[in-house]
């Protein structure tokens, strides 16, 4: 008898493994990072594309046509660099979005983020950005990362990786002038060139001394600051949603190394859907 009832146990604790193994898996949640380059030119980062008008009836529809090839993902959310006090992450800002705001605002939040959730049919966009506030670390020592350079005698080094970014941006701008904006994001989202390597960042690793690691902080603090904008997507994301995140072009690595490797996350390719929009 018992030798049945531990062959019954036996039995019924394997159904129960292999049901357990058999249940699905959560859908994996798809982002697809859009890199952008800043149309507003608020002249913010250390290298600043200078932008032509994207309010001229030409670039609006270039712009609509990266809308239309971005809608091909289907995307079920829409995040943007901009910073949201709200619990839920939600942009107030993108209930107030009609035509009359497409056709005065060149802000890519609005151009590109604002216009795709709009053509999705999506009730909300998220605004993910992460800012130093008071008492949390700087983001982008830079200035210490300079001071440290020349008291070590190592500014020609921290000028020199700045000189590669610098003379990409320069050969960008002038790209404007005989590309459309979807030949343009393709540029600030090629991963075999500039956006896809950390040259800049990693390079400085080496401005420091043993008591004051600059470059490994200057690092650091940018690791951070993308880790925690993907952190926020992380709060609103669900399971089988499909994320568009539109940011800065420079954030680009950081967001899809998160998207590769977080359990639960795939990361898409953006490039396929703006090769339709060219």
């Amino acid at each position: 008898m018992r030798g049945a009832i531990k062959a019954v146990v036996l039995a019924c604790g394997l159904i129960g493994a292999a049901a357990a193994q058999a249940a699905p898996a959560d859908p994996p949640v798809e982002v697809m990072v859009l890199g952008t380059y800043h149309f507003a030119n608020p002249g913010l980062d250390l290298n600043n594309v200078k932008a032509d008008s994207v309010l001229t009836p030409q670039r609006q529809q270039e712009l609509q046509r990266v809308a239309d090839a971005l809608l091909r993902f289907r995307p079920t959310r829409v995040m943007v660099e901009m910073e949201s006090t709200a619990p839920d992450l939600t942009v107030a800002d993108y209930q107030s979005f009609d035509t009359a705001m497409l056709a005065s605002q060149p802000n890519e939040i609005v151009q590109i983020g604002y216009r795709t959730a709009k053509l999705a049919g999506l009730a909300q966009v998220h605004g993910i950005d992460e800012q130093s506030g008071e008492g949390e670390p700087d983001y982008f020592p830079y200035g210490r990362l300079q001071a440290t350079a020349a008291r070590l005698g190592k500014t020609a080094q921290l000028d020199n990786l700045n000189a590669g970014v610098a003379a990409w941006v320069k050969d960008f701008d002038a790209a404007q002038k005989t590309s459309s904006i979807g030949q343009l994001l393709m540029r600030m989202n090629d991963t075999s060139g500039l956006q896809g390597g950390m040259e800049p960042y990693y390079g400085a690793l080496s401005i420091g001394d043993r008591d004051d690691q600059t470059g490994a902080d200057f690092n650091a603090g940018w690791y951070l600051r993308n880790a925690k904008i993907f952190a926020k997507l992380m709060l609103v994301a669900r399971p089988g949603d499909r994320v568009l995140v539109v940011y800065g072009g420079g954030h680009g690595f950081w967001l899809r190394h998160f998207a590769r490797f977080t359990p639960g996350y795939r990361d898409v390719d953006v490039m396929p859907y703006l090769k339709a929009a060219r």
